[in-house]
């Protein structure tokens, strides 16, 4: 370490310690560690809700040579909590580049820190789980480790947490359909990235982005062709009041398409329950089979939470109080649920990102396939 940086130390919650150099802003954070397995899209993922108080580790050991640009910025600011890289690029080197990522995330507070050896970190990610961690850079980085790992412990557990207030729109507002309009949608907004309504008014629909504590008479003023949940941060089960809504959507029968933390709603709102994976599942290479074509799809995620499938085989539909239900996605890293199928009612779930923002384009038709959900509802009524 030079004389001209900056000290930096990651504090993980089990005392490990990482020695570094500050990047970004200069001062403390904590949240849970977790990491990040894309290769690109390092902005997408700064910029993405679902990581708010989440410190994230990219696992790619060169962090910034594209630099940043407005384009790429999925929401209006930077949520995640930390970042965690091992060799930041000296400088941007790419056309789109409007600056440069150390620079954007000193702008928006954000405290990372850089020279980790983040393969290490991530092998004890995966060995111990994710786990809350603290940055500390500058003055506060020559305290005692005892006295940092305080601070840490003080930080709140990721199970137990209500985040999706924290980070959804405060007014209501609407994306205009490109084209002709076709369908209007209503979207809870529990951590949406800008790419996800863009998808859908591509496809001639016109997207209501709601706040998430939104109650179903304003679902019932719109009339809506379909029900749209959201992506976002926090444990599932605390979302009472975003269940309850769900559940009056399927009740009233209107078409409904979910993804990620939606899709752990719609678990729940059928009667499953959720739980909190070891490590979870980000980045953009995540392998998932489509049980419904059997093609196997390159996808983007982003979750430490999943639902628990009753009895565990996933090959078997369930009763539930709305029908019969089924696994229509499944991981085929670890066998974790990755989609729902309502037989019986017009709702469908899946626990990646279709919109990719960053990532692969493998699973985009869905919302296409919500589009014909919506046109099959349209057409049944007469």
């Amino acid at each position: 370490m030079s004389e001209l940086t900056t000290p930096a130390v990651l504090v993980l919650e089990d005392g490990r310690v990482f020695e570094g150099e500050s990047y970004g802003a200069t001062g403390e954070t904590v949240g849970e560690a977790v990491f990040n397995t894309g290769m690109t899209g390092y902005q997408e993922t700064l910029t993405d809700p679902s990581y708010h108080r989440q410190v994230v580790v990219m696992t790619a050991p060169h962090i910034g040579n594209t630099g940043v640009n407005a384009a790429d910025m999925e929401s209006q600011r930077i949520w995640v909590a930390g970042f965690v890289v091992r060799d930041p690029a000296i400088r941007p080197s790419n056309w789109r580049a409007q600056g440069d990522l150390q620079t954007a995330l000193a702008e928006h507070g954000v405290v990372g820190i850089s020279g980790v050896d983040t393969r290490a970190l991530t092998l004890h990610l995966r060995e111990r789980g994710a786990m809350r961690a603290g940055i500390f850079s500058g003055p506060v980085a020559l305290e005692p480790t005892q006295q940092l790992l305080a601070k840490v412990h003080a930080a709140p557990q990721m199970a137990g947490s209500a985040l999706a207030g924290e980070v959804t729109t405060r007014e209501e507002y609407v994306v205009e359909p490109v084209g002709e309009h076709r369908f209007t949608v209503a979207a809870l907004d529990l951590g949406i990235k800008g790419a996800t309504p863009s998808q859908l008014a591509e496809r001639g629909i016109r997207v209501h982005v709601l706040p998430s504590d939104t109650g179903f008479d304003r679902i019932r003023e719109l009339s809506p062709d379909g029900v749209f949940f959201s992506n976002g941060p926090g444990d599932p089960a605390t979302a009472e009041s975003e269940i309850e809504l769900l559940r009056s959507v399927l009740d009233a029968r209107i078409p409904f398409f979910g993804i990620c933390f939606g899709n752990q709603l719609l678990g729940r709102a059928l009667g499953l329950d959720t739980y909190k994976l070891p490590f979870g599942h980000r980045g953009m290479n995540q392998p998932v089979l489509d049980r419904t074509t059997g093609k196997v799809e390159v996808t983007s995620h982003n979750h430490g939470f999943a639902i628990a499938w009753p009895g565990g085989d996933t090959t078997h539909p369930v009763d539930t109080a709305y029908g019969s239900v089924r696994v229509s996605h499944v991981a085929l890293n670890d066998d974790v649920v990755e989609g729902l199928q309502c037989q019986d009612r017009p709702a469908f779930s899946v626990q990646y990102h279709p919109e990719a923002a960053a990532g692969p384009h493998d699973a985009t038709y869905l919302f296409d396939r919500f589009s014909e959900l919506m046109q099959e509802a349209r057409d049944a009524q007469g």
